[in-house]
């Protein structure tokens, strides 16, 4: 798929999973997950293209470094490693002492690592409806796995994708604010 594509899927799916565990705050997730989304899979696709020389030219294809479903968890959880520092910064700053500790920025710092390990299996996720798909080991070799064999950028394909990303958006603002007018009402009646 396309890497706009990956961008607004992942960012639909990391929002919708930050608005089940943590339904208060959801422009905060939405930025949180569409950082952790642009990063992570701008690494993936990055590191795990190369292009070889053919008679024909040269041909991009996918490599087993990244296009793996456990080395795309590894591969997430490095790509969140600045804005991790970034948020410890932020909320600790260079100096730590045990009272700056608090439970928002504990559960900011969760979210960011339980995103860092779903961006890499989301790419894949939507990797293997294309025509290279991913790589699976088989009798010790690395094999190509498709579910189906669509071309990279076909439209129709990729505009699906970007209308899945969009639903799962609109699925994590309604759960958050939905639960924030559920707590609204009940807390003030």
């Amino acid at each position: 798929m396309k890497l706009r594509t990956h961008y607004i899927f992942s960012t639909g799916l990391l929002s919708l999973l930050d608005s089940v565990l943590f339904h208060e705050y959801f422009y905060y997730t939405l930025i949180l997950s569409g950082i952790v989304s642009v990063i992570g899979n701008f690494l993936i696709d990055r590191i795990g293209h190369k292009e070889i020389v053919t008679r024909y030219g040269y041909i991009p294809v996918r490599t087993p470094l990244t296009h793996t479903i456990p080395r795309s968890v590894i591969w997430g959880i490095v790509s969140i490693v600045p804005v991790l520092i970034l948020l410890l910064i932020y909320y600790y700053g260079f100096s730590y002492h045990e009272y700056y500790f608090s439970l928002l920025n504990n559960k900011v710092i969760l979210l960011t690592l339980l995103n860092g390990l779903v961006v890499g299996p989301s790419h894949m996720l939507l990797d293997v409806f294309t025509e290279r798909g991913i790589y699976v080991k088989k009798y010790g070799k690395w094999r190509r796995f498709a579910l189906a064999h669509f071309r990279y950028d076909n439209p129709a394909i990729n505009g699906l994708a970007i209308i899945a990303g969009f639903l799962l958006l609109l699925t994590a603002y309604y759960i958050s604010h939905h639960y924030f007018y559920y707590q609204y009402y009940y807390y003030y009646k």
